[in-house]
């Protein structure tokens, strides 16, 4: 499956599935895409890396931010994965339409 949305936030599906750190509550992206991981809470970010189709991501805090379109939905929400890496809450699948973790702080 190929998708993209028009702010560039996804690619072609591939196979791989990135692992989560061990022992953490980790969520699903959305199934047949490959989010794009960005420095900041935007698409006007530079991308860092591209998440697998299958990835499951841990998310360590959440900001708002630029609002994106995604397979779940409009969401102004950016999961924070590492340091200086986002990824578009709209499409990680959290079971909510709020924050599921707590605030960044910087």
């Amino acid at each position: 499956m190929t998708t993209q949305d028009d702010l560039g936030s996804v690619e072609p599906a591939g196979e791989q599935v990135l692992a989560a750190a061990a022992g953490g509550l980790t969520y699903p992206v959305a199934p047949g895409y490959r989010v794009k991981v960005r420095q900041g809470p935007g698409t006007n970010y530079p991308a860092v890396r591209t998440l697998a189709e299958g990835a499951r991501i841990q998310i360590r805090c959440q900001r708002h931010g630029q609002s994106v379109s995604g397979p779940y939905g409009t969401s102004d929400i950016w999961d924070c994965i590492g340091s200086g890496q986002y990824v578009s809450d709209a499409y990680v699948r959290t079971g909510s339409s709020g924050m599921v973790a707590p605030r960044c702080t910087n």
